[in-house]
């Protein structure tokens, strides 16, 4: 005879609450996706009115004075330079790291400090570190006599330097902090072994250190960019004068009373969707090849 397994008093209760926390965790998002499908005379509440691309097609030819387009090519442009910048500082910092450095515990504290800030005050300290920067520039070029740049200049404010730097304050940490974690378990026998072999330290990194850490640098990528494409507090006001997706569709939610506006946000979701099916895919693909090596 067969033994059932008994469960604890405690397991149903338990098993409830998480049923009930993932449901409030994701019910939103499945409620937005759901609406956005309605038919031309959807509202922004069920009932659902009909079930069509609708509101996407009026997504496509824009919502008001707002370039959604351009918005979404913004972020997309922002999110992966944050990538490629979050992953090659943090695993240089992660090599760097593995030896001792004079006030590296300082560092360390410097970096991982942004993470216990205010994202607004952050984000307010770069915007004013820029408007500094635009001031010392514009002095030097009125004390230049360079009149035709002078007015030609308008901020250093921009997508690519004071927003990028921005996401990298909430990026740069935790992927060091991944770094870390890969590098003290790294048995760094692989290495000697290259170097007994004749490999340089290039070589030994590229053909050795990079193959075996490839899913954590992976990961590290995945985090950049995801952190960076739903960011607003610590871009808001470290744009400039243009806006990513997030901060267009936080103005939107004021101004939009159509399904619209969740078919904006079924879109944005999609692409982070799309970010991490492409990042397990890579998973997949690097441990079939380290399997393939090793058989």
């Amino acid at each position: 005879m067969k033994l059932r397994d008994s469960r604890p008093a405690s397991f149903w209760p338990l098993a409830i609450f998480f049923a009930l926390f993932v449901l409030f965790m994701y019910g939103p998002m499945f409620v937005i996706f759901i609406l956005s499908f309605q038919g031309p005379e959807g509202g922004l509440t069920f009932p659902m009115r009909g079930v069509s691309l609708h509101w996407f097609t009026k997504l496509a030819e824009g919502l008001g004075v707002v370039d959604i387009g351009a918005a979404l090519w913004r972020s997309l442009g922002l999110g992966v330079a944050v990538m490629l910048c979050t992953v090659v500082l943090s695993v240089l910092a992660g090599l760097a790291f593995r030896k001792r450095l004079a006030g590296g515990n300082t560092l360390f504290l410097i970096v991982v400090a942004s993470l216990i800030m205010p994202s607004i005050i952050v984000s307010l300290g770069i915007g004013l570190e820029f408007r500094l920067i635009d001031t010392g520039i514009k002095a030097v070029l009125e004390r230049g006599g360079m009149e035709s740049a002078l007015e030609g200049y308008g901020t250093s404010l921009g997508l690519f330097t004071s927003a990028l730097g921005a996401h990298l304050t909430w990026t740069l940490p935790f992927g060091l902090l991944i770094m870390f974690a890969v590098f003290n378990r790294f048995n760094p026998a692989y290495e000697e072994a290259a170097r007994d072999l004749g490999a340089t330290p290039w070589q030994g990194f590229a053909h050795v250190v990079l193959p075996l850490i490839a899913p954590s640098v992976v990961g590290i990528g995945m985090f950049g960019f995801t952190l960076s494409w739903d960011e607003i507090a610590r871009t808001s006001q470290a744009i400039g004068d243009v806006n990513t997706l997030p901060l267009e569709l936080q103005g939107l939610t004021s101004t939009v009373t159509t399904p619209s506006i969740y078919a904006l946000g079924t879109v944005t979701t999609v692409v982070s969707f799309l970010v991490m099916g492409i990042t397990l895919l890579l998973l997949w693909a690097l441990g079939r090849r380290r399997k393939g090596r090793s058989g």
